[in-house]
């Protein structure tokens, strides 16, 4: 696209010369007009929005610098070249602190002016460049913060993450998610005619409605893992309130949509009151959208008191101490204690394997590994769950779980340091107060010499002790910050610093904010 130029000339031969004999399509410009003096040029330097703007210096009623400053002012990327006579030189400086592109002393040739526009199509053509380079890399920037907030709320709804960091994480891209209650719904887009031709274009047409209607609603997260399903995660301070938001916006949804040839399956889950409970909204709202033909023989309550005959952490325990060919049995004893009729549940069964799911997720941050490399089936879990209809079903997907954590907590003991890494970590975790507490005391807690000790800990752990135990002591400090009333020179002693200015220096460098400022933060949030 061509770089759209105006000319200003009161002198109608030299303007006409220039006009006319300049050849400003082979060096990139287009001759978007010209006037006699600055003031006939204003408007339509407003109308054509130029790219560059050559204008004489000295003219009626409006001169070339007074022009020129008003450009600037209003279009400061508008290069601008001013043309002067011999006897004008004085105005160089001015022109100069006006910032003007390229200063011309006349008589101009038109091979100067040329040689002129050729050094301006160069510097614009960087500059869109690196206009463009900029746009892509925001639209990366935007694109891969969108990609962590997804990621974070299938977490969050799952019960991978816990309050605490979901709340931190939640707040380092942007989204609050602090609330006294909170609900998952599901929005499953189908045909309302089955027999009809799928036409994508129609039906992102139908996700863009629901994109609108939410908006930018502080207390509403849109998220979809699926091609045909969106899930909104709600939060409000009062559930009556939140109870007449969902209403209201799943009105206007189904009324947008009542112009399509597409319909919701709509699938609520009830009011919770901790972020650690929206899991079981979530399985509550994906069992009802599952399938309208299958009705669950079981209410929430009885559910519940179901799920109370479980041992809790007899899957983890499982997963640390089991072996590979116990999975199947152990899998048949951790369901023994339900009912016959509550196992034929498809709500309890969602909610059996998202404790797995919990339980292993928990196992591999332990160990350190990724959670999305061991279990890559926590990017699609929502679309996991909908194929869980049977025991059988459920039995294939909880396997596959335990079979993964369990090859990679057999992987990571292969390490000859991992048993000494998880002793270390954990006497840290007991002595973390002791403000004495050093490398060498752990290293001998562990029967290996200080040198040894932080070479092994370096790297296995991937940073150094120090760094360790100054990440312990400051998400401490954060629990304490948000828990109590205490001051913060009372935390530091509490989380194993002496001196309160080396504990507020420590907290900044690794939340950012003053210990001050974070309780502040959390009082606002």
């Amino acid at each position: 696209m061509p770089y759209k130029v105006i000319f200003v000339e009161d002198e109608i031969v030299t303007r006409e010369g220039i006009r006319d004999n300049v050849d400003w399509i082979a060096y990139g410009f287009e001759f978007c007009g010209d006037a006699a003096d600055g003031e006939m040029a204003l408007p339509l330097v407003r109308a054509i929005k130029p790219d560059v703007l050559i204008t004489d210096i000295k003219m009626p009623f409006m001169d070339g610098l007074q022009l020129a400053k008003i450009v600037r002012e209003r279009m400061p990327g508008v290069k601008i070249v001013i043309l002067s006579g011999h006897d004008e030189f004085e105005y160089a400086q001015k022109a100069i602190e006006l910032g003007v592109t390229e200063y011309l002393l006349k008589p101009v040739t038109v091979q100067n002016l040329q040689q002129t526009l050729q050094k301006i199509a160069t510097q614009l053509d960087l500059e869109r460049q690196d206009q463009e380079n900029q746009h892509r890399l925001r639209e990366q920037l935007e694109e891969n913060q969108s990609l962590l907030k997804e990621k974070l709320l299938l977490r969050l709804i799952v019960g991978a993450v816990s309050a605490s960091d979901a709340i931190d994480q939640g707040q380092s891209l942007g989204m609050d998610l602090s609330a006294r209650c909170y609900r998952v719904v599901i929005l499953k887009t189908e045909l309302d005619d089955r027999s009809e031709a799928f036409d994508y274009s129609e039906y992102e047409h139908a996700r863009e409605i629901v994109q609108q209607l939410v908006g930018n609603n502080p207390d509403v997260f849109l998220f979809s893992k699926d091609w045909d399903e969106l899930i909104l995660l709600m939060k409000g301070n009062i559930p009556e309130h939140l109870d007449e938001d969902k209403d209201l916006l799943l009105s206007q949804i189904q009324k947008a949509l009542g112009a399509t040839r597409y319909r919701l399956a709509i699938g609520v889950g009830a009011v919770q009151h901790r972020i650690a409970d929206i899991s079981l909204s979530f399985i509550e709202a994906l069992s009802k959208v599952q399938s309208t033909t299958e009705v669950d023989p079981l209410t929430p309550t009885i559910i519940e008191q179901e799920l109370l005959k479980m041992d809790k952490s007899a899957c983890e325990n499982y997963m640390r101490c089991g072996s590979k060919e116990e999975i199947a049995a152990f899998f048949e004893s951790y369901l023994s204690k339900l009912d016959e009729a509550a196992l034929k549940s498809p709500l309890l069964k969602n909610y059996v394997f998202v404790d797995v799911v919990c339980a292993a997720v928990k196992l591999i941050e332990e160990l350190g590994g990724e959670v999305n490399q061991v279990l890559p089936e926590l990017n699609t879990i929502e679309t996991t769950l909908t194929k869980i209809h049977t025991l059988d079903q459920l039995k294939e997907q909880v396997l596959s779980i335990l079979s993964a954590a369990i090859a990679f907590r057999d992987s990571r003991a292969s390490s000859q340091y991992v048993g000494m890494i998880r002793q270390a970590k954990s006497y840290i975790e007991q002595h973390y107060i002791d403000p004495d507490l050093s490398l060498s005391a752990v290293a001998t807690h562990v029967n290996l010499s200080p040198s040894h000790f932080s070479m092994v800990f370096s790297q296995e752990c991937g940073q150094t002790f120090k760094d360790f135990l100054t990440e312990v002591r400051i998400q401490k400090a954060r629990q304490l910050l948000r828990t109590t009333s205490l001051r913060a020179i009372d935390i530091s002693r509490q989380v194993g610093y002496n001196d309160p200015h080396y504990f507020s220096a420590a907290f900044k460098k690794n939340t950012g904010l003053s210990p001050t400022d974070f309780r502040i933060r959390k009082k606002e949030d």
